[in-house]
């Protein structure tokens, strides 16, 4: 007799088939999740969305061969026959040296409470209230001509993990979040936008901060000038500042320095930053968008400098990478449903900067103070970088002029050698957390 199962069951259940359909080793995921989110656009709502989802996957091996299915229908019998078809796939795919479960003496057995869960639901009507007192804030503001709309969103989710090492864990997050973009000027326009996100939906900025932001950015740059092409310190703004410290955790995730693709693949206990700067992983966090007690292996987290006073410690590496470069998992692997672990960072804070951002830009005569960048062109096998930029001149120790239709290049060894900070890192929480940093001597390509 068919019957259907809850996500955690659907785990337990799908394990014990993977076993006897002959898999040698085998871990599940379930997922019971809840999404609400409302948009609106000139005061009048856009969209409302509730959904309720629960889905199981199931990854199996037989030696050195894996594969991953997964499914949203959780009845036993298709449940049955997906870890029949997880095992004959593991069979007939090449053999991976690399792959396999954790060791059980490797594997977490207690896991710190970081509250990552609000319990409170959210309804579409406060998440829509919240995305139009973020909007008209943001049309209230002298200079704004119209919207591209405001959104808020919030996210509960419930994971089982368990595998045949013995490895079990129960945990709950949520996630929240609202933004809001808007255009400014009538003959020549400007969009910018400002958003808060957090675990905890008491946690984020008010939606009339977060719109007045957006719009204030938006008319600050009408008037954006074109510049002659020279050479010149670039200044990035904090949440410009993230990407760089993002760029930086993609180069030592350690499947692309095993395959020999990173920039730094041979820059392991060398100095990459000044002495003065360090990235510190806390995975610890409470409340943090990417705290957590152990990875997706089960491999447990620890606080550690990934940059220590200039130095690079450290890759980020899963099971298989650690494999493939004969070290130690360092506890970043990540997994999504469905999918097989990669590196990635828990919590990072960029720290080390000593001065605010008027006196980091107080001996430039003229530089650029950047607050837009678009397109993808960081290149992480050689370390180039290219990015069109909008922002602000800096002239004599002052941001002045709004710049436009600019593009900031060079390469990531010498921007992360020749990197200055302040020390205005946000205050609320990021997965990602770095103040205003200065790069000297970049080429900014203009008219």
């Amino acid at each position: 007799m068919t019957e259907t199962l809850s996500p955690a069951d659907a785990v337990v259940f799908l394990i014990e088939q993977a076993k006897k359909n002959g898999a040698d080793g085998a871990e599940s995921r379930g997922v019971s999740s809840l999404s609400v989110s409302a948009g609106c656009r000139l005061g009048k709502t856009e969209s409302l969305e509730q959904s309720q989802t629960a889905a199981a996957d199931l990854r199996v091996f037989v030696g050195h061969r894996q594969a991953v299915v997964a499914s949203s229908v959780l009845d036993t019998a298709t449940l049955s026959d997906l870890a029949k078809h997880a095992v004959e796939m593991a069979k007939a795919v090449p053999e991976d040296p690399f792959c396999g479960l954790a060791d059980p003496s490797e594997q977490a057995r207690e896991f710190k409470d970081m509250d990552l869960c609000d319990p409170v639901d959210r309804s579409t009507d406060e998440l829509l209230t919240a995305a139009l007192k973020a909007e008209d804030a943001a049309l209230n503001v002298k200079g704004v001509t119209n919207s591209d709309g405001a959104e808020a969103a919030f996210e509960r989710s419930f994971v089982t993990t368990a595998s045949t090492t013995g490895f079990s864990r129960r945990f709950e997050r949520s996630s929240c979040g609202f933004s809001v973009s808007v255009v400014a000027g009538t003959d020549e326009k400007e969009v910018d936008y400002d958003y808060s996100s957090a675990v905890y939906f008491s946690d984020l900025d008010t939606p009339e901060n977060i719109g007045r932001n957006a719009a204030n950015r938006a008319v600050r740059r009408l008037g954006a000038k074109k510049i002659e092409s020279e050479t010149m310190d670039v200044v990035f703004e904090p949440r410009l500042s993230r990407g760089l410290v993002g760029a930086l955790t993609s180069a030592i995730n350690g499947a692309a320095v095993a395959r020999g693709t990173s920039f730094l693949k041979d820059s392991l206990n060398t100095q990459i930053f000044p002495e003065t700067l360090s990235v510190i992983e806390r995975p610890f966090v409470r409340r943090g968008p990417a705290s957590r007690s152990c990875d997706a292996e089960g491999i447990p987290t620890a606080e550690r400098a990934l940059v220590d006073n200039g130095v690079l410690t450290t890759w980020l590496l899963d099971l298989r990478s650690a494999r493939q470069l004969g070290l130690k998992p360092t506890g970043h692997a990540s997994r999504g449903l469905g999918g097989t672990p990669h590196p990635s960072p828990s919590n990072l804070f960029l720290e080390g900067g000593s001065v605010s951002p008027d006196e980091l830009i107080a001996d430039i005569k003229r530089g650029l103070y950047v607050t837009n960048l678009f397109g993808q062109g960081v290149n992480l096998i050689n370390g180039d970088y290219s990015r069109g930029a909008a922002g602000f001149l800096i002239e004599n120790s002052k941001i002045t002029t709004p710049v436009s239709e600019v593009t900031v290049a060079g390469n990531l060894t010498e921007m992360f050698k020749n990197m200055w900070a302040a020390n205005d890192i946000d205050p609320r929480l990021h997965a990602v957390n770095a103040p205003t940093l200065r790069l000297r001597g970049m080429s900014v390509a203009g008219k």
